[in-house]
């Protein structure tokens, strides 16, 4: 018997990295009898899903697709869609980052073997696209839908995804506004029984400010990557900056490391965006004690602080441009409506719950542009057994 996704799996290895939709459409036909099959890729705000194979879809019938393609994208569950010919939707996950929806339409009601199949199927394609990321535009480009300045095409390359799952934890950023977002960022690692999380209040905007954020991520990196813990981390990117600037622009910045086997968080706080702690519908402020931003001062020395997860808390760190957020005539957002919008989650997962908090910002605004960058970033602990520990 053939091994459909083995199949697939070797045609996607043997397919250039622009063309992995189309190997995975004609490997799909041939093994499986699909009469079609498309890929719907996530754009940068996460605000819709849109095709590589037939970009020229109908109106009415993309609008169609688009529904029970969001269905499946915001589940991360298969949906069938239609008895004959039926309609399989599978979400493109790799490593808990949601990159889209793999379409394959078939002539018969799919059972439950072809759905295991075709699943199997969504996650070999799914690794692929986001191995071919680096070595082609053609992703990239569906994914936007207007053009996108230097600064941001800067920050988002820097970016390391947008979220990522770990029995013990799932974890989710978002980064707005997508097009034209200067100096906030965030980054993350997992490394072992470590996860590292950075996020960032890049100072100013534009090019400079997408400057200044790039050298103070990657002065981050390599530290973390020779082996520094989280002071090594914040000081030799504090020189970095200073160095090259003399103290006239410095970064804002909250380093955290967890430890998986046990909850507990090292934290530095250099002048730092927001962290918030959620349990169930109570929402308070992590109060640590701030430091000066990275870069304000030569050879400035930083401590850890320590604080404790428990299972099924979850937190957030926003930066400035979602808590200082003050439309004309309005509060600033943090003060209240904040924390309303972030109870409003605590039902969704993390890679829900950051697109959530972003679009009540933009409400919160009247939808007009924001004026500030802004970041949010959510973690979910579940806890060093998983989810069952809760």
């Amino acid at each position: 018997m053939v091994d459909v996704p083995d199949v697939v799996s070797r045609a996607l290895r043997d397919a250039p990295p622009d063309q992995l939709a189309e190997a995975a459409d004609r490997v799909i036909r041939s093994t499986m009898g699909a009469l079609r099959t498309d890929v719907f890729v996530a754009d940068y705000r996460i605000s819709g899903l849109w095709p590589l194979l037939d970009p020229d879809l109908p109106a009415a019938g993309f609008l169609a697709c688009h529904t029970v393609a969001q269905r499946c994208f915001s589940s991360q569950q298969p949906v069938r869609d239609g008895d004959g010919p039926c309609r399989l939707y599978l979400p493109l996950t790799v490593w808990g980052e949601r990159l889209g929806v793999l379409l394959i339409e078939l002539p018969d009601v799919a059972n439950p073997a072809v759905t295991g199949r075709a699943t199997d199927i969504a996650g070999a394609l799914a690794v692929a696209m986001r191995a071919a990321d680096r070595e082609t535009d053609r992703y990239r480009r569906a994914r936007r839908r207007e053009r996108m300045t230097m600064a941001a095409e800067m920050q988002w390359d820097l970016l390391p995804g947008r979220s990522v799952a770990h029995h013990a934890f799932d974890l989710a950023g978002q980064l707005e506004p997508a097009y034209t977002v200067g100096g906030d960022h965030f980054d993350w690692s997992l490394d072992g029984d470590r996860l590292t999380v950075t996020v960032l209040n890049g100072e100013g905007n534009g090019l400079t400010a997408s400057m200044l954020t790039s050298v103070t991520v990657n002065a981050m990196r390599n530290a973390r990557r020779s082996g520094g813990g989280l002071v090594e981390q914040a000081e030799l990117a504090s020189d970095t900056v200073f160095y090259q600037h003399r103290g006239r622009r410095y970064v804002a910045t909250l380093l955290l490391e967890v430890d998986i086997r046990t909850g507990q968080v090292r934290a530095v706080d250099a002048g730092s965006p927001h962290m918030l702690r959620v349990r169930g519908s109570v929402v308070e402020p992590v109060k640590l004690d701030q430091q000066m931003p990275l870069g304000m001062f030569a050879e400035t020395r930083y401590e850890l602080q320590e604080l404790q997860l428990a299972p099924g808390e979850r937190l957030f760190v926003v930066s400035d441009g979602v808590w200082a957020a003050e439309p004309a005539g309005r509060e600033p957002y943090g003060d209240r409506a904040m924390a309303r919008s972030l109870r409003a989650t605590r039902l969704q997962p993390a890679a829900e719950a950051v697109g959530t908090v972003m679009r009540e910002l933009h409400a919160y605004h009247a939808d007009s542009d924001l004026r500030d960058d802004a970041v949010v970033v959510c973690l979910d602990w579940h806890g060093p057994r998983g989810r069952s520990s809760g």
